[in-house]
C-alpha cells in the first residue's frame, strides 16, 4: 500500500492548480517539479499547510474574453507533494504523485497570484483504488511502437528499467513521459479506464513512429 492513500473524506473540493502546457499528470503517476516564479512558489507554501495537495491541468487554446487570462481544460488532477526540497537559490524542488482526476466545476478568485478550483470528483473515485486492475494490453506489440517511436524521436531508453515494470506502471510512465502534443496528453487523462489509456498510448506511439525525426538529445530511464 502507498505510504499515503487517501479516502474520498481526505480529498479537498476546492485547491489550487498549475496550469502547464505539455505536463501530464496521472492517479499513482509521479511529476518532477522545478518551481521557481513567485506565484507558484507561493502555491506550493500554500499546499504545505494544506494537505499538501495542488492540482495539474493543462490551458486550453484561447482565453476569457473578460480577463485575457488562459481558458483551462476542464479535467486535471489532483496531486500530493511526496517530496520536497529548498535549493540554495530560492527554487523548490519538489515531487507530486497523481491522487485522483477532477472535472472543474468553477474556477475561484486567485489567491497571491494562483489559480483556484472547485472540483466535482464524482466521475473519477475509482482512481483512488490502489487494487492491480486488468489492462490487456499486447506488452509485445507495445514495445514495439515504443522501440520505434524513441527510434524516431532519437530518444535514449533504459530498457532493462522499462522492461521491469509493471503494465500499468509502464503505460502510466510512457503517457507522463512521452512528448505527445498537449491535446493528446489530455486525451491519455480522459481516457475512461487503464484499459483505454492504453489503447489510446499504443495509438499515439504508433502515430508518432510514423512522423518526422526528431533531433538527438532525449534520455528515457
Amino acid at each position: 500500500m502507498a505510504a499515503f492513500h487517501p479516502s474520498p473524506q481526505d480529498i479537498p473540493s476546492e485547491f489550487a492548480v498549475f496550469p502547464l502546457t505539455g505536463a501530464l499528470l496521472l492517479p499513482r503517476g509521479k511529476l518532477p517539479l522545478n518551481i521557481f516564479e513567485p506565484r507558484y512558489k507561493a502555491m506550493v507554501e500554500d499546499a504545505l499547510g494544506l494537505g499538501r495537495m495542488f492540482a495539474m491541468i493543462q490551458p486550453a487554446s484561447g482565453e476569457d474574453q473578460d480577463t485575457g487570462i488562459p481558458d483551462l481544460y476542464k479535467i486535471g488532477c489532483l496531486g500530493r507533494l511526496s517530496s520536497f526540497s529548498e535549493t540554495d537559490d530560492g527554487r523548490f524542488l519538489i515531487s507530486l504523485t497523481g491522487v485522483i482526476r477532477f472535472r472543474v466545476a468553477t474556477e475561484l478568485a486567485m489567491r497571491h497570484g494562483f489559480r483556484r478550483v472547485r472540483a466535482d470528483f464524482s466521475s473519477y473515485w475509482h482512481d483512488l483504488d490502489l487494487s492491480p486492475q486488468p489492462i490487456g494490453v499486447d506488452r509485445d506489440a507495445l514495445m514495439e511502437a515504443l522501440r520505434t517511436y524513441f527510434a524516431r524521436r532519437n530518444v535514449d531508453a533504459n530498457w532493462d528499467a522499462i522492461n521491469r515494470m509493471p503494465d500499468e506502471t509502464l503505460i502510466v510512465t510512457l503517457s507522463m513521459v512521452c512528448p505527445f502534443e498537449a491535446a493528446e496528453k489530455q486525451a491519455l487523462l480522459e481516457a475512461p479506464s487503464e484499459v483505454d489509456r492504453a489503447a489510446t498510448l499504443l495509438a499515439l506511439l504508433r502515430m508518432g513512429a510514423a512522423g518526422p525525426d526528431s533531433p538527438p538529445g532525449r534520455a528515457f530511464s
